[in-house]
């Protein structure tokens, strides 16, 4: 009998949930027992439910093709089934954020792939490199559920992971203005060219929602835990574009940034090589082993090249150089469906369970 954690994927017919699939196809700690999704997919096998949409590269592992799709709102019966679940819906943000506190309620701790709970003060939104100390915070989450051990815990949006990890390994110069643009693949979208042809030789100046999520998430990121809630810091302060490019996978942003007190240039780049992954996610199953990585050639990080640094986990960094308007600009990139969704899912659910949570 597998001592594995007997994983729920809510919402994952999706290209989140797809991707999700992937990932925790033969993972060492966790094993998908149900699927969920919409009703009109619920009794469908996996392969009927997402057949002529399947958007990974890989095959759909064996062991998934005829587990039958459950109804997400049957939260009865897959709380009696699992030990925890990821959540990847498409549903607006109040009824997301009912689903994931049901699922809570019912004593299932949900890692959410959502935006619906990311500005609830008791609900950690972790980039585990960073600020995985946010995770005490769940004590304080469980009293206001009314919970033993279902709880919340979500991933950032995709946009922030570029140049949140390379401005956090810069916090103790003080960080104080930053305008980030960001170039945004289509697979943030959930599509694939062959669905969005008007992609194809264009950019969409516009991605709802996107740029009042960049310039606040990193706040709450980079805020600390106080009288049971976490307090947003005030600074830096954050100004965004968010584009949509015909790119496949990968988030690349343009980044500008003045301190309180202005780095050398030197001192940059050598915290960015030399930033040391905390101990408690250093050697969990999807941690990079490098998390941010600066080339000197003035043409790197590239989408295509780069996106999959450290099998998508790591975020690739370049040409940093003094501005005439802020202290310094830079590039930086992230794989937005990897480090920014599933991925990043998967590895604090790695970091729950070796904190004892899970």
């Amino acid at each position: 009998m597998s001592n594995k954690l007997k994983v729920g994927l809510i919402g994952g017919t999706g290209m989140v949930g797809q991707r999700l699939i992937c990932l925790l196809n033969n993972h060492p700690w966790f094993e998908v027992k149900v699927i969920a999704a919409s009703k009109k997919s619920a009794g469908l096998t996996y392969s009927d439910a997402v057949k002529n949409r399947w958007k990974m590269s890989s095959p759909i592992p064996e062991n998934i093709k005829d587990i039958r799709i459950k109804d997400s709102a049957e939260i009865d019966a897959i709380s009696k089934e699992v030990d925890f679940v990821f959540c990847a819906v498409s549903l607006n943000k109040a009824e997301t954020k009912i689903l994931e506190e049901n699922y809570a309620k019912h004593e299932l701790p949900v890692i959410s792939c959502n935006s619906a709970n990311r500005y609830v003060d008791d609900v950690p939104m972790l980039i585990p490199e960073i600020n995985g100390h946010h995770l005490e915070i769940i004590d304080t989450q469980k009293k206001r559920l009314g919970t033993k051990k279902g709880f919340i815990a979500v991933k950032p949006n995709c946009s922030i992971q570029s140049y949140v990890p390379a401005i956090s390994a810069l916090l103790e110069y003080k960080p104080n203005t930053i305008l980030a643009t960001t170039y945004q693949a289509i697979s943030g979208s959930g599509k694939n060219f062959d669905e969005w042809p008007e992609m194809i030789d264009n950019v969409i100046p516009y991605i709802a929602g996107e740029e009042e999520k960049s310039e606040n998430e990193p706040l709450k990121i980079w805020g600390k835990v106080e009288d049971g809630k976490i307090v947003n810091t005030y600074k830096p302060i954050i100004t965004t574009q968010c584009i949509r490019v015909p790119v496949t996978d990968g988030h690349l942003a343009a980044v500008f940034v003045s301190f309180d007190k202005k780095p050398p240039k030197e001192e940059i780049i050598n915290l960015w090589n030399n930033f040391k992954i905390p101990s408690s996610v250093k050697d969990l199953p999807s941690a990079p082993k490098k998390f941010l990585h600066y080339f000197e050639d003035d043409n790197r990080p590239q989408t295509k090249l780069d996106r999959n640094f450290e099998n998508g986990m790591g975020i690739t960094i370049g040409r940093l150089r003094e501005d005439k308007l802020y202290d310094y600009k830079f590039v930086c990139l992230s794989h937005n469906t990897l480090r920014g969704a599933a991925g990043g899912a998967v590895l604090i659910a790695e970091l729950l369970k070796s904190e004892g949570y899970l």
